[in-house]
């Protein structure tokens, strides 16, 4: 239950799913609510799905390119600290992690659950560094299904928090949802910097 927690908690604040919400409600302000409820249950399914392949491939992944479990979680401890100060500040914007081609793109279609919400805004290369730094230390079957049951927890929380985006937008207004995004944002600084920590000792020990 402990791992569990953890996981799903660590996820939880890497993917913020709040932070997503200004985000969600812009990109879909002119469709109806069942199309709204749609959009929001296919990107937490693709959230999943890439979330789980992520967990079960990286470490061939890693094997391929010849990188260590230390030099990942030093890459994924930068990657999500900085994620975290984006937050903290209030640097994230409806085009996060979006380039302007892409932006242009999702003005002519209707389909946004893959890209841009899936990825990157949600299952990024925080989450996805996490999930592999995961799976080196936790692989039995009994890790496997805590770490799919976890996605999965998430993934209902994701769809659940998008398809009370334009509800939660207007309770809690522009003020109430940064206040929310900070302090996600000084969690996931704090997962950042263990990550980092943890690599950088285990390296020293290996000396």
């Amino acid at each position: 239950m402990e791992l569990y927690i953890y996981l799903l908690a660590s996820l939880f604040s890497v993917l913020n799913p709040i932070g997503t919400v200004p985000i969600f409600v812009g990109l879909t302000n002119d469709y109806t609510k069942k199309e709204r409820s749609r959009v929001a249950l296919l990107t937490s399914v693709n959230v999943f799905i890439i979330l789980v392949i992520s967990y079960f491939i990286g470490q061939y992944l890693l094997t391929f390119f010849g990188i260590t479990i230390n030099a990942l979680r030093i890459a994924g401890g930068i990657i999500i600290t900085n994620s975290g100060f984006s937050l903290l500040n209030k640097n994230f914007s409806k085009s996060r992690g979006i380039n302007k081609e892409v932006e242009e793109d999702i003005q002519n279609r209707n389909e946004i659950a893959l890209t841009p919400l899936a990825i990157p805004m949600l299952a990024g290369p925080g989450s996805i560094s996490l999930l592999i730094a995961y799976y080196q230390d936790h692989h039995t079957t009994l890790d496997m299904v805590i770490a799919v049951l976890s996605i999965l927890t998430v993934a209902g929380l994701i769809a659940i928090v998008l398809n009370s985006a334009h509800y939660l937008s207007r309770i809690l207004g522009s003020s109430g949802i940064v206040a929310i995004s900070r302090i996600v944002g000084f969690l996931t600084i704090a997962i950042g910097i263990q990550y980092i920590i943890s690599s950088t000792l285990s390296i020293i020990r290996g000396i």
